[in-house]
């Protein structure tokens, strides 16, 4: 079975790679995709996101690190994926992720949305939390992977 695990990864944070890392263990195949989103203004490029990404799941067989530009559904029909894999840190998150698992389920009957609870360490881990600690010179390091790390500073600096 293939899932999808779409975000804006922006930048991917020790959560999302802890819930990546335990997706692998349940599909055969975990395509991460780096979803644009009108909504936001990104850090970096889509293209250094699908680096970190890559760089730090090259570990994880069965993980492939992709990027697109539309409905989260159309891109999973695109990819044959059965799954869109989604993580869970607190209740808020439930309410809107539960609310667009309906909504795609009247894009895409055929494709299920499947929650993870983050682990406890990372419930209040989220990528806007790290850039604003990052931007005023505060530590990320147990936020996110060593290359991210690197990227940060180098931005920030």
């Amino acid at each position: 079975m293939i899932a999808i695990y779409p975000g804006s990864f922006d930048p991917i944070t020790l959560g999302h790679l802890d819930i990546i890392e335990r997706g692998v263990v349940l599909f055969e195949k975990v395509i991460v995709t780096v979803m644009y989103n009108p909504n936001k203004r990104p850090l970096f490029p889509v293209e250094k996101r699908i680096e970190q990404i890559t760089k730090c799941t090259q570990h994880l067989p069965g993980v492939e690190v992709d990027s697109y530009k539309g409905l989260t559904v159309d891109y999973a029909k695109l990819r044959k994926a059965q799954v869109l894999l989604r993580g869970l840190r607190v209740l808020s998150d439930f309410e809107k992720e539960l609310q667009m698992a309906h909504t795609n389920k009247t894009l895409a009957e055929d494709v299920q949305t499947i929650f993870l609870a983050t682990n406890k360490e990372y419930s209040f881990l989220s990528s806007s939390t790290v850039k604003e600690i990052a931007q005023f010179g505060g530590s990320v390091s147990h936020m996110v992977p060593e290359n991210v790390l690197r990227d940060l500073r180098e931005y920030y600096r």
